[in-house]
This record gives C-alpha cells, sequence and structure tokens, in this order.
C-alpha cells in the first residue's frame, strides 16, 4: 500500500534534487552539439577473417551430417598435419553442389568424395584422383541399397518399384541415386516410369534423411548406400526398413585434388594418406573412425564405369 503522508523536509530535498539533475542530463543529451545520427540498416558489411592462403582445405562430400564427417575424418586431417607439416584445416560443404562449387572455385584442395562426384568435378573443373580407399568389406567396390518399409507388401521385387514415389540422396550421389537408376534402367524401368523422384532438402545428412523419409510413410522406396542403415541403427528400429535389392559393385570413395595444386603438396598429402592401414596399430583407430580398411593409390581411369554408367542413364557429366 502506497503512504499518504506528506515527505519530511530531508526526504522533499533528495526529491528536488534528483529532478534537476534529470532536468541537466535531459538538456546535456540534446545539445545542438551532438546532432542524431541517422542509421540505415540495408547498408552492412559482413565481418570475416582472413584466411592464410597457405592453408590447404580438406573437405569429406556431405552424404552425412557435419558431426559425423567431422568424427570420421577429423583424425585423418590430424595424422596429415603431423606426416606432412602442412596446415591442413577441414570444411564443411553443405551439399553436393556446393562441395562442386567450392572445388571449381578453389575453396577446397582436398578433398574425399564419392566417384560419381569426382568425375563431374574432373570434367567440369580438372580436378585429378590419387588415392582410394579399400572398405571394410575388403572390397575397392561399394554398391547402393533400394529400401522400402518393411509392412509394405505391395513392393517385394525390384518390378514392383515401377510407379512408386522414390526419394534418393542427391543428384549426385553415387549409392544413393545413380547406382539405384542404373539398376531401374537394367530392368527396363526409366525416370518417367516413377510416381516422383525426389532428393532430400537441407545441408548435410542427406543418407540418414532418405532413410526417416521412407520411415514416415511420405515414399514408398529410397535408395542409400551401403552402410547408412548401421549408421542410422541406434536412431530407428531396422526391423521396420526392407532391403528390396542391392546395385552391381562400382568404383568406391576415393581422394582427390582440385586443379593447380601443387603437385609436390599431392604426393606428400598421398604419401601420408597411403600409410593408414587398419593392420597398423599406430593407424588402427584412425581407419576405424574413418570406416574403411586403408588407402591405395588410384587414378583417373579407374573410375572409367562410373562415366559409362552415367552416359547410359543420360546424365551429362559436363553440365
Amino acid at each position: 500500500m502506497y503512504s499518504t503522508r506528506p515527505l519530511s523536509g530531508r526526504a522533499a530535498g533528495i526529491k528536488l534534487f534528483a529532478i534537476i539533475l534529470l532536468v541537466l542530463l535531459f538538456h546535456a543529451g540534446c545539445s545542438e552539439r551532438e546532432a542524431p545520427v541517422e542509421v540505415d540498416l540495408t547498408k552492412r558489411e559482413d565481418i570475416g577473417f582472413e584466411q592464410d592462403p597457405n592453408t590447404i582445405t580438406y573437405a569429406y562430400l556431405p552424404q552425412y551430417f557435419h558431426r559425423v564427417s567431422f568424427e570420421r575424418h577429423n583424425p585423418i586431417v590430424q595424422h596429415l598435419r603431423k606426416e606432412t607439416g602442412l596446415p591442413i584445416r577441414q570444411v564443411f560443404p553443405d551439399s553436393f553442389d556446393d562441395f562442386m562449387k567450392m572445388v571449381g572455385q578453389g575453396k577446397i584442395d582436398i578433398f574425399f568424395s564419392n566417384p560419381f562426384v569426382y568425375v563431374r568435378v574432373a570434367e567440369r573443373f580438372g580436378s585429378r584422383a590419387f588415392a582410394r580407399i579399400i572398405e571394410l568389406d575388403g572390397r575397392e567396390n561399394f554398391r547402393g541399397l533400394v529400401i522400402c518399409r518393411n509392412d509394405n507388401m505391395q513392393i517385394q521385387t525390384i518390378e514392383d518399384c515401377r510407379g512408386r514415389r522414390w526419394v534418393a540422396v542427391d543428384p549426385s550421389s553415387a549409392g544413393g541415386y545413380l547406382y539405384a537408376l542404373g539398376l531401374f534402367h537394367d530392368h527396363g524401368i526409366r525416370k518417367d516410369d516413377f510416381a516422383e523422384i525426389a532428393f532430400v532438402p537441407g545441408p548435410g545428412g542427406q543418407q540418414e534423411k532418405v532413410v526417416f523419409a521412407v520411415l514416415s510413410g511420405r515414399y514408398e522406396i529410397g535408395s542409400v548406400r551401403e552402410g547408412t542403415l548401421e549408421l542410422v541403427a541406434n536412431k530407428v528400429d531396422l526391423n521396420e526398413i526392407r532391403i528390396i535389392t542391392h546395385t552391381p559393385w562400382y568404383p568406391g570413395w576415393m581422394y582427390g585434388a582440385r586443379k593447380g595444386l601443387d603437385p609436390r603438396i599431392v604426393d606428400t598429402v598421398r604419401d601420408a594418406l597411403l600409410k593408414l592401414d587398419q593392420s597398423d596399430p599406430q593407424y588402427k583407430s584412425i581407419c576405424d573412425a574413418a570406416h574403411f580398411l586403408r588407402v591405395i593409390s588410384a587414378r583417373d581411369s579407374d573410375f572409367d564405369p562410373i562415366r559409362s554408367l552415367a552416359g547410359k542413364v543420360g546424365i551429362a557429366l559436363s553440365e
């Protein structure tokens, strides 16, 4: 409750002093010497930092979320720094298109990529392969999966995929699109034979998103690279997913360098990568994190089967 009693003489004096002080401050703030400044919020400049021109950038094609890309390949980056003495930094493109543009712009020096994206940046920008991996199953090649919900009894064989809603990883995904597209083509199923072909949106995590999209029922079939289901095993009940078929085997993931990168740097990085072998105790943890057995040398012609496959299904690599 507020008091209605008059203020004492001391209290009244304090109140009067405060009022006078506020008036003086108000007039000082409105002095003609300090005219108000108009701020145009439409004009602004991003403040960034200057990157060391000697830094070597390393990128993992964003088939999974950036967290997964970091966890799998940061140990490799640390290994390369130690072995080469080069200032190598991992960068994280948001999409397959961003990845390819950055390679073309010289913003990615060394990259780990699927073979389909590789032949595209090789044709468009002159990138060249110098190494490839041996998969955990001991193969140099890998393949894709076509999946559906386990309770979808209408889809049992690849022929049953005709007329369905298909969700794929990305137009430049190998195991998550191109390999499946080639498989459908071999069974007489063309793009126009599907009710819809969609690609998952947003940055990173495309492989996982395909699985989630199929589980949600929005799409009847999905295509992912082999190994994706194991990655999401802690997030979904794999009993709800059924593998309809596997694609044929094609060349696996590889390492490449952008056009114009000093050949001495490429050779140094390649030599450091070739040391990675799961059978060697000092490198086992690095290979385990990256999900491969070891790294071997590669050359551009190793990926000619991808060029042939793209030509068969009518995909122009230079566009």
